[in-house]
């Protein structure tokens, strides 16, 4: 079995990835910035059916600091680069976003090869794939890229975009024998493991708890971060994965109101107060002048979308849970953990 750095590990992808490299019997290690983390990390995995004992060690690194990285990746066989800064609102200033993102990469990338760490596997996104371009009917697939020229592109999105650039050109340039792979998911949801979760099942709290009027006129992917974990996972021992960059999603994208109508039909009571009705586009934007949250969606209004991932089940045989399966094991987590407004 192989040593494997996991950097964020107190995130929701990064959690679920420690779950399931110590199931397959890795010796694991991850990075938190502050190592006052670890219990509520290990409460997480516990939650998640791992019990990781001292097989998993924890160190502290920074995104934005040099100090702590070569610690982290010293022996280490294998690495998910799964942290990257996700705001809840956009920042004044883009480059928030982005000089960690791109820069972060980076400092993982060479502290691993300096450490002669055989391959990473980054976590990218959507974001790199599919946005900045005109309306079209094709799925987009991992040729794609985002275009971050494009008027309304997001700091978010452009720093997803700058990232993985970056990182292709310094496996090119000055990567050495270190190989690259990297996965790029859609609106990730799944079981929460604790408070610590992804964006996108905030927008499942939300609706679950009444807190949306109804449902903006928006489209997207969805993956379950069990498949997204499992895919990271192909992705860094498949000889075919390296050099590859591979899109996680789990079926055809979906409208909000599709998944509202799913928590209905799913969920009974507990999805009383979910809101089945489509809003006009002009009440979004009007509702955007009073929330950040909101205001990130505009772009995406009466934007049909797809994506494909027929490359990750040919290549690396992956075979994702449906749309259905992600939202609902999304609500039943928010609903044990209590993380919904009575």
């Amino acid at each position: 079995m192989s040593t494997v750095l996991v950097t964020g590990g107190s995130g929701f992808i990064g959690a679920h990835c420690i779950v399931q490299l110590l199931a397959a019997g890795h010796t694991v290690r991850t990075t938190v910035r502050n190592l006052k983390r670890e219990p509520e990390v290990r409460a997480m995995l516990k939650e998640g059916g791992a019990d990781a004992g001292d097989k998993l060690t924890f160190y502290a690194a920074d995104l934005e600091k040099d100090s702590g990285w070569p610690e982290a990746v010293a022996g280490c066989d294998y690495v998910l680069h799964v942290a990257s800064p996700f705001p809840a609102t956009v920042p004044k200033d883009e480059n928030e976003l982005i000089v960690p993102a791109r820069e972060g990469a980076l400092r993982v990338l060479r502290a691993s090869r300096d450490a002669g760490v055989k391959r990473v596997v980054l976590t990218s996104s959507y974001a790199a794939i599919g946005y900045g371009h005109p309306p079209q009917t094709a799925p987009f697939d991992e040729t794609s890229w985002t275009n971050p020229d494009a008027g309304d592109v997001l700091p978010y999105v452009k720093s997803k975009t700058f990232a993985e650039r970056a990182a292709w050109d310094f496996i090119k340039k000055e990567g050495g024998a270190l190989e690259l792979s990297v996965v790029n998911p859609v609106a990730v949801l799944g079981p929460a493991l604790g408070s610590d979760f992804s964006p996108s099942i905030f927008l499942v709290q939300r609706l679950m708890d009444g807190a949306m009027p109804g449902c903006p006129r928006i489209s997207f992917g969805l993956v379950d971060v069990r498949d997204v974990a499992d895919l990271h996972l192909r992705a860094m021992i498949d000889p075919a994965a390296n050099g590859e960059r591979f899109l996680a999603v789990a079926g055809d994208f979906v409208s909000m109101r599709h998944i509202a109508m799913t928590l209905k039909s799913r969920m009974g009571d507990a999805a009383k107060k979910v809101p089945t009705r489509e809003l006009p586009n002009w009440l979004v934007r009007v509702a955007a002048l009073f929330d950040p949250a909101v205001k990130q969606i505009l772009p995406e209004l009466g934007k049909p979308k797809n994506g494909t991932n027929a490359k990750a089940k040919r290549v690396l045989g992956w075979a994702p849970r449906s749309n259905e399966e992600c939202v609902v094991a999304t609500a039943e987590s928010l609903i044990k953990l209590g993380l919904l407004k009575k």
